[in-house]
Formats: structure tokens, C-alpha cells, sequence
């Protein structure tokens, strides 16, 4: 299986890294497209065997898989560019949350599928989320499904769930890793303790915690209940963070999906309206 990725920025060199360090992919059978050559240089210097292409419509049709890691606005000047070689049997997955599956099957005559990858699967942890479009059989899902388990967890989820499931599995990292960085700086500014210890000790506590509400049957108001003890400094520390976050996390949400909605009526705007409510195409 040829497996192509067109753009290698942040979240599809990433992507790449994972597959091809997990085992899940050989560096000879990927292929790799992106505006910036040295990108690609870097890239194939870590993964000898990779082959880079230098037009995107070379990678779309040498691929079986192919992923399309762009920006939500620049996927309709894409889709221009590659539609006409792409065929019926191939899967192409978007890894960007705006772009829906009626842009992608109104317009492109193959099997479509999203999936949002994490910043975990550098560290073969972590949720990826797939929404499976209409034309995709059993054995195509269990492909993707099987190719992401080498990474993280793959869990499928409905495409409206989309943007809230991304602010835990993708965005989460960033949210709670400025909470403990906030954290950590009062930490040593009020007592002195070692910044590089602080972070350790905080890392070691996001392990354990992630492990007792996946395989320790705690719930998240159970492992409050397990530490906090009334009365106790923990309990006191956790009424006065219910009191300062108050609100947040529901403007947190507002915030994160205003940009999506926003993101989506632009893109239905660049697909059009018309095409968006046709019937998917058959070639």
C-alpha cells in the first residue's frame, strides 16, 4: 500500500514520524508533496527510501492512502488540483476538523474519511478521531483503524462531535500544558523549587492521572473524592479553583467552536452552496 501525504508542516510531519518510527508505514512506500522543498529534504534526509514529489497531483495519484494535511482555506485550490487524477478505489483522509465530508464526497469521486491526529501519537499515545464517509467499506475501516492503532487509540466518533472531540484529544495538550505552566512558575517564584523538577514531578502526575481514568475505573469526581479528603488541604485548594474557574471551560467551548463554525461557512463558500447539497459524484 502506497500511502501519500500532501503537506508536511506541523500536524503532517508528524503524522509521518508516527507511522513510519511506529512500523506502521515503510519509508518506501510513502510519498511525500509540500510548497516548501526544504521541508521535504528534511524529511527524506530522516527517512531514507521516502519519495518526494515535486507536484502534489504526483502524489495523489501514486497513492492507495493519502492524506491531506492543509490549512481548512487552502483545501478547495487542492481539491481543484488533484481531483482529476484521483480514482473511485483510492481513500483520501483529511486530518483537518472544518472540512466536512460533503465537501470532500461532493466534489471527489473516491472513498473519504477524517481523522484528527494528536501531538500524543509522537509518543504513540493519545486519541485519534475518525469520522468514516459514506463510500467506505468494512475493510477500508478496518485498515485506517488498524494503521492508527500503531499510534494511539483510534475512536470513532460522529462528525458533529467533531470540534468538542478535538478540544480533549487535540487541542487538550496545549490547554493543560498552560495550566501547568502557570502553575509551575508560581511554584518556583513563591517557593524555589526546581523549574525542570516541578515540570518532571507534573509530567509523572499527568501519566498516572491519565492511567487511573482510562484503565483505574475512576471517574473524574471519584479521583477528587479518593484525594481530596475533607477538610484537607487538597480539598481546600480545590474549593478555591471551583471558585476562579467558574465559567471557563463554557467559554473555553464558545471560544473553540465560534472558530469552527466560522471556518465552515467559509468553506462551504469556497465548495459552494450547490455543491455541498448535490448527490456525491460517480466515476
Amino acid at each position: 500500500m502506497k500511502a501519500g501525504f500532501i503537506g508536511t508542516g506541523s500536524m503532517g510531519s508528524l503524522l509521518i514520524d508516527a507511522l513510519l518510527s511506529s512500523g506502521a508505514l515503510q519509508a518506501a512506500d510513502v510519498l511525500a508533496s509540500n510548497r516548501s522543498p526544504q521541508k521535504l529534504i528534511r524529511l527524506a534526509q530522516r527517512y531514507p527510501g521516502l519519495s518526494l514529489c515535486s507536484r502534489n497531483s504526483e502524489t495523489a495519484a501514486g497513492s492507495d492512502l493519502l492524506f491531506l494535511c492543509v490549512k481548512p482555506l487552502e483545501f478547495k485550490a487542492l481539491i481543484d488540483e488533484i481531483g482529476p487524477v484521483l480514482r473511485a478505489e483510492q481513500i483520501v483522509v483529511s486530518i483537518t476538523s472544518p472540512v466536512q465530508l460533503h465537501h470532500l464526497e461532493s466534489v471527489l469521486p473516491c472513498k473519504i474519511a477524517k481523522i484528527i491526529p494528536s501531538i500524543t501519537h509522537r509518543v504513540f499515545s493519545g486519541a485519534s478521531l475518525c469520522i468514516f464517509g459514506s463510500r467506505l467499506g468494512e475493510d477500508d475501516r478496518r485498515l485506517l483503524l488498524k494503521l492508527f492503532s500503531h499510534i494511539g487509540i483510534p475512536a470513532e466518533i460522529h462528525e458533529e462531535h467533531t470540534r468538542i472531540a478535538s478540544d480533549f484529544s487535540s487541542c487538550g495538550p496545549a490547554f493543560v500544558s498552560y495550566f501547568l505552566e502557570r502553575w509551575v512558575e508560581a511554584a518556583v517564584r513563591e517557593t524555589g523549587i526546581d523549574e525542570r523538577l516541578a515540570v518532571r514531578l507534573a509530567g509523572e502526575m499527568l501519566l498516572g492521572t491519565g492511567r487511573l481514568l482510562t484503565e483505574g475505573e475512576f471517574s473524574p469526581q471519584e479521583l477528587q473524592e479518593r484525594v481530596a479528603v475533607p477538610g484537607g488541604i487538597t480539598a481546600e485548594a480545590l474549593n478555591h479553583l471551583r471558585r476562579s474557574l467558574d465559567g471557563v471551560f463554557e467559554q473555553l467551548i464558545e471560544t473553540t467552536q465560534g472558530k469552527y463554525e466560522e471556518d465552515i461557512a467559509k468553506l462551504d463558500r469556497l465548495f459552494g452552496r450547490d455543491s455541498v447539497i448535490q448527490e456525491p459524484l460517480d466515476r
